[in-house]
């Protein structure tokens, strides 16, 4: 028998072809003027406006901030909260992709509860009133972030990424419509793609996978192995586009239940200190740490490997689990994923902040959570491995 497991999702959830139409029903029944979260490449995609003027049609008011760029920071939590109460507003709309929904996150805890973001981190303080109700709709499939009770803000006085879970942190409503998805650029459809499996492949092996976990992560892999390059390729291909929001839905359901494991705590110090883009960071990592994770997760990979070839019937555990890997780095190769190198990073400067990056890492507690968990100097290799890593070439898989 095991143990009691927790199993947490938004009270509502709208998904499909689009459901973008249903926030003014939504929004009406959770308060009377919303705070808009956004960026401005979704104003100018006409997002923010359509929010505007869907509220407009069910009677409701609303501001808009626009401050959030790239990975969202304390400051921008600040400012948005200050707009917040400045304006009386009493909801939260995010819409964008994972920097606007944590950024979103953070403030409707913080209206509700008072003090600074990072007050949350570790469970040092609880939330205990109910937060502000926050509407999220995502436009990347993505982060899952939709479906979490995780916010991940950058202290912008230490460089680090604090990331906090707590159940107040959960939206009340998601609403997922893979139509907005259709603006995502190529190489944003590929890193988001790439972490919304690393989500599923993290919840799946990590040491605190329960039933309930394992069934959503091995939905979202098969939906999103069978669909990322058709959505990579062809972005108006709904179809795909249509399969990769269910598939991030689901793996952002699945690793809030179950924690990520090593991919995300290595992944959030190379964001606050190089501001690498998580989608990106977690697609350059996923390969190398799978790599690493092989020997004590054989069984589980190998239900991966199966995911990718399922043609192949015969293959042994240790062959399908090999194979994973390797279908993993064809994937990121494909989908012009550079290693930490090709991304730009300075080696110099890159090799002096390993032991930071090294001691953040777990003390996030997500390494923990790993099928093997690193020691502090197998971790340090790691990271001088992963600025160099070669993706596979495409014939290793046939």
């Amino acid at each position: 028998m095991m143990d009691a497991a927790i199993f947490r999702t938004p009270q509502t959830i709208i998904y499909g072809r689009d459901s973008f139409g249903k926030l003014g029903e939504q929004a009406k029944l959770k308060g009377t003027k919303a705070l808009i979260i956004s960026d401005k490449v979704m104003d100018g995609l006409g997002y923010t406006k359509q929010c505007n003027e869907m509220l407009i049609a069910a009677n409701l008011a609303s501001e808009l901030y626009l401050g959030v760029d790239s990975e969202p920071t304390d400051q921008y939590v600040q400012e948005a909260l200050e707009m917040f109460q400045k304006r009386q507003c009493d909801l939260v709309i995010s819409i964008g992709g994972g920097s606007c929904i944590d950024t979103a996150k953070a403030v409707a805890v913080l209206a509700a509860n008072g003090g600074y973001i990072g007050d949350f981190m570790g469970g040092k303080k609880l939330a205990e009133q109910e937060p502000v109700p926050h509407i999220v709709i995502p436009t990347t499939a993505g982060t899952g972030s939709e479906a979490t009770d995780v916010t991940v803000i950058t202290n912008t006085s230490n460089d680090v990424k604090m990331m906090i879970k707590q159940p107040a942190f959960m939206p009340s409503v998601a609403i997922v419509d893979p139509v907005l998805t259709i603006s995502s650029p190529k190489h944003v459809t590929a890193a988001t793609g790439i972490d919304a499996l690393s989500h599923a492949v993290e919840a799946y092996l990590s040491r605190k996978s329960h039933p309930m976990t394992d069934m959503i992560a091995l939905s979202a892999m098969e939906l999103i192995v069978q669909n990322i390059e058709a959505a990579y390729e062809d972005g108006e291909n709904l179809t795909a586009r249509e399969a990769m929001s269910l598939g991030s839905l689901q793996a952002g359901m699945a690793f809030s239940n179950a924690s990520v494991c090593l991919v995300h705590g290595m992944s959030r110090p190379i964001g606050a200190l190089f501001h690498v883009p998580h989608g990106y960071s977690n697609a350059m990592l996923l390969p190398a740490v799978l790599e690493f994770s092989k020997a004590a997760c054989i069984d589980r990979l190998a239900d991966l490997g199966r995911i990718f070839s399922p043609e192949k019937t015969n293959l042994s555990n240790e062959a399908a689990a090999e194979l994973a890997v390797k279908a993993v780095k064809r994937l990121c190769l494909n989908m012009n994923i550079p290693n930490l190198k090709g991304w730009g990073i300075e080696e110099s400067a890159f090799n002096q902040a390993v032991s930071k990056m090294t001691e953040d890492a777990l003390a996030s507690g997500s390494p923990a959570n790993n099928p093997r968990v690193p020691n502090r100097e197998e971790l340090e290799t790691l990271y001088h491995t992963c600025f160099h890593y070669q993706f596979a070439e495409k014939e290793e898989v046939q």
